[in-house]
């Protein structure tokens, strides 16, 4: 559905953090439509076992469609073991060209424990330069504090946890209630 057929509605935070052969994704829980606050309890990080591989996947956007996305992703796992890679990328292709997926509106930060990507309906499938990608309403903030924090001593779940809450402190679509899955390390 386009933006103005549900203007007001505001997505989330989640960022991923590779650090010290660990790779941690959080998200925030906060569900907003306008501005009140429908849940601050959502899982928008969840931990996926397709073949079993294990591979933690992060969502902005629309539920249902990252719901859509996600089993996509976990199919496309499947087909081509141990291959994060290839996968996000052949989502991303099929994202991009199908009539249906291309109505989507949800974004992804999936990783193995090693890779970490950013995957889009625009057809991306991006690594992060630095070690840290952010999505969601309050991404650019949690972006910004994760890449200031990587200086540091801080493990990766620490600078995921302090980012987030830099976010939540800025964001208004942002909350404190996160969830923390990491692999490695």
């Amino acid at each position: 559905m386009a933006e103005s057929e549900f203007p007001g509605w505001h997505g989330t935070t989640i960022i991923g953090v590779r650090k010290g052969g660990k790779v941690v994704i959080a998200g925030d829980g906060q569900v907003s439509l306008g501005q009140t606050v429908i849940k601050g309890s959502a899982r928008k990080v969840r931990r996926l076992k397709p073949g079993g591989l294990d591979i933690v996947a992060g969502f902005a956007g629309s539920t249902a469609d990252a719901f859509t996305l996600l089993e996509r992703l976990e199919a496309k796992l499947e087909a081509t073991p141990g291959q994060l890679q290839r996968a996000c990328v052949e989502l991303a292709k099929d994202w991009r060209t199908d009539k249906y997926l291309q109505k989507l509106e949800a974004m992804l930060i999936v990783t193995d424990g090693s890779d970490l990507y950013v995957v889009t309906g625009a057809g991306d499938v991006l690594e992060p330069e630095h070690d840290v990608t952010a999505i969601g309403s309050g991404g650019n903030y949690a972006l910004a504090a994760g890449r200031a924090l990587m200086e540091g001593d801080h493990d990766a779940e620490e600078i995921a946890r302090r980012a987030m809450a830099i976010a939540a402190d800025i964001c208004v679509y942002t909350n404190g209630n996160l969830t923390v899955e990491s692999l490695g390390g």
